[in-house]
């Protein structure tokens, strides 16, 4: 059994802290959209070219991956809550400074720090979620929780920042994160158990983790502006060659250290190892529907920016009804059962929707797609992230949770590259004469190839243990 939790064994108190962490996760998958509706407003406001208009997007995106599995390990090292609550801190002020700016380079600066608050946050609230509920069905009903408030904030985030900018302006987009981050730090002194340490000093392995974080940089960088800029210009190419040297040198670091920022037998870990292969396919696969379901409403069907955001709402609803699946189903069969089973809906739903990539579809021909794929996109959240956690100890946690939030995001960025490279309805199409039948055609293909992508998921997924795991090997040793 886990071992109990100082201010942490009253079902009381459990329930507060993960309202907490569900609100910390919904305020992260808002902010995520939330921008993305402004950026026009932003552009017109700060003088911001075309072409650096992207940079409010790309800096909080490439500071966020870069620096996720640093922040696992310090919410390891420093403390769970002590990150938790420093990374609102970052939230709070960049996003005060993200509204205040009078400048687009203050803004993107502003958006750098809300990345690296983003990458200390998540860490350290999936950790925190594996800490307070132990494996089993009160973890797998947490984390159906927290993965439900995620897919609530992606589409409330859209909403607000329609409804934020029209009404008060871009700046109200960022000044809403300072009142939902000062809630949140107010609460975590109330509901969050204080770190408890092990006695024995421990190092932070410094040279593992800027090799690590300039190398996840610089690749991130490189996989989001090389889909914009070309592959083989020479800064893509040079970011790509030194993210790998930094990468090679930060495993030759960690083979060697006595306290290593990501310990190499945690490679060991089957279900860790692959969880995150699952959540890069994750990513790369669901993940990317977004950008194309967008292009689908916006630039075949026709729909404005606010009917688009409305029509997110019926497949945000379905993931969030299959993240609480999710759960259900893995308390009572191993979550390879329940990968498969969320795969297997994931590809009907997202097959489904080739047929509805027509200019005459109505949003009726379009929703079964949505909710069948939403529904499996739901389940194989929550069963990737019990995966990604089971057979960790409680003070790997953090590590643990940056290694498969890393993937994610490299998933993400990797994932929309190879749909639209393949696929051909990158910005490029959109901006030329191109006809609709050949965006509808292009938009088919990506999710034929969106489904084929899902298919090695729920392949990869049969490499899990058949048999689920228990709370015994989450204890402190």
């Amino acid at each position: 059994m886990a071992i109990a939790l100082p201010d942490s064994d009253t079902p009381r108190l459990q329930h507060w802290s993960l309202a907490l962490l569900a609100f910390a996760q919904l305020m992260y998958s808002l902010d995520i959209n939330i921008v993305f509706v402004a950026l026009p407003e932003i552009g017109a406001g700060l003088g911001f070219s075309e072409h650096t208009l992207q940079w409010v997007v790309s800096a909080y995106t490439v500071c966020c991956g870069g620096f996720l599995l640093f922040g696992g390990r310090a919410a390891d090292l420093m403390g769970q809550r002590r990150v938790f609550i420093g990374a609102l801190w970052l939230y709070a002020l960049s996003s005060l400074a993200g509204g205040l700016a009078w400048s687009p380079v203050v803004i993107v600066i502003a958006r750098a720090i809300q990345g690296i608050g983003a990458a200390l946050l998540f860490p350290a609230t999936l950790s925190l979620i594996n800490r307070l509920f132990e494996e089993g069905p009160s973890r797998n009903r947490a984390l159906a929780v927290w993965g439900g408030a995620g897919a609530s904030g992606l589409t409330l985030g859209s909403l607000a920042g329609g409804v934020l900018t029209s009404t008060c302006g871009w700046p109200a987009v960022f000044f809403v994160n300072v009142v939902l981050a000062a809630v949140a730090i107010f609460a975590a002194f109330f509901v969050l158990p204080k770190d408890s340490f092990r006695n024995e000093r421990r190092n932070f392995d410094l040279p593992g983790a800027v090799t690590v974080t300039v190398g996840s940089t610089l690749l991130v960088y490189a996989l989001i502006q090389g889909p914009e800029e070309g592959w083989l210009t020479a800064h893509v190419l040079l970011s790509l060659g030194l993210a790998a040297a930094c990468l090679l040198a930060f495993i030759a670091i960690e083979f060697r250290s006595h306290d290593p920022l990501m310990p190499v037998r945690l490679f060991r870990n089957r279900s860790l190892v692959t969880g995150m292969v699952i959540t890069f396919i994750y990513m790369g696969t669901f993940g990317a529907l977004p950008y194309f379901l967008t292009v689908m409403f916006q630039s075949i069907i026709g729909y404005s920016a606010l009917q688009t955001g409305l029509a997110f709402i019926i497949p945000s609803l379905a993931i969030f009804a299959g993240t609480q699946l999710g759960a259900r189903l893995a308390n009572g069969l191993p979550v390879r059962t329940v990968l498969l089973t969320g795969f297997v809906t994931g590809i009907a739903g997202t097959l489904a929707l080739v047929p509805a990539a027509f200019s005459v579809a109505s949003y009726a021909t379009i929703m079964p797609g949505l909710v069948i794929s939403g529904t499996g996109q739901g389940i194989v959240w929550t069963a990737m992230w019990i995966a990604s956690g089971s057979g960790v100890k409680l003070n790997e946690q953090g590590i643990a949770s940056g290694m498969a939030s890393t993937t994610l995001n490299v998933g993400n960025a990797v994932g929309i590259a190879l749909l639209i490279a393949l696929s051909g309805s990158g910005a490029e199409n959109l901006q030329q004469e191109t006809s609709v039948s050949s965006l509808e055609n292009a938009l088919q293909l990506a999710f034929y190839l969106a489904a084929a992508g899902q298919v090695v998921g729920l392949l990869v997924s049969r490499l899990l243990p058949r048999k689920a795991t228990t709370g015994l090997s989450a204890e402190i040793t």
